[in-house]
């Protein structure tokens, strides 16, 4: 079954409580946080005081994505607020394998997620140590972008490399109904979405055309 993930940075940031409480009941299966640091992309979101004091309201596992410089220095932050699920970019940490270790050791599931433009070849040899792979199928730092088609390659080829693992491939940005069963098509397990989602309010019927 296809999992379903709500971006919150699409919510409404004034009710952010009662907004996971609404997706929840509509059937999410995790909540998708991105934490962005103005730095590694354009964009200033969320903290892990934020999540912290979201954390008592919902039992769905947090999915955290850091798209931060020098992630390895604040894994803790997030562990201690409450994440279930730490992804973080290939492209922002130097000893990539490492600091993978440290999140698993640290009780967390462990994600790595790479930008349109980096090549699966780039986690080969740290796929062992992880349980998801988030391809970013636009450019990382605001909603509501365009799907890039070329990514889909790029899903179908990590899938290749995934084999028997158990290791879930999530994609995230520009997903819809369309995109995302053409996401799902090409070897997708978690779709990601934001607009999609909370656009018109019904997240239980978005959340359904989803899957």
């Amino acid at each position: 079954m296809v999992l379903i993930a709500p971006s919150i940075l699409s919510a409404d940031f004034a009710d952010l409580k009662n907004e996971i409480l609404r997706l929840e009941e509509a059937g999410a299966d995790m909540i998708h946080i991105d934490v962005m640091d103005g730095n590694f992309v354009p964009n200033l979101t969320f903290g892990p005081m934020l999540i912290k004091a979201l954390r008592p309201y919902t039992k769905l596992p947090f999915d955290v994505h850091l798209m931060i410089t020098e992630p390895s220095k604040k894994i803790d932050w997030f562990v201690e607020a409450g994440a279930d699920i730490i992804t973080i970019h290939a492209e922002a940490e130097q000893h990539l394998d490492k600091t993978l270790e440290n999140i698993r050791n640290a009780g967390c599931k462990v994600g790595v997620s790479l930008n349109p433009s980096t090549s699966e070849d780039t986690i080969r040899y740290v796929i062992d140590k992880v349980d998801e792979i988030l391809v970013m199928t636009v450019n990382p730092g605001f909603g509501g972008q365009t799907f890039i088609a070329s990514q889909l390659e790029k899903i179908s080829r990590i899938k290749q490399m995934i084999g028997n693992r158990k290791i879930l491939i999530e994609v995230d940005g520009g997903i819809n109904p369309l995109t995302g069963a053409e996401a799902v098509a090409a070897g997708a397990d978690i779709l990601v979405a934001g607009t999609s989602i909370f656009s018109g309010g019904d997240y239980a019927r978005n959340i359904a055309a989803l899957r």
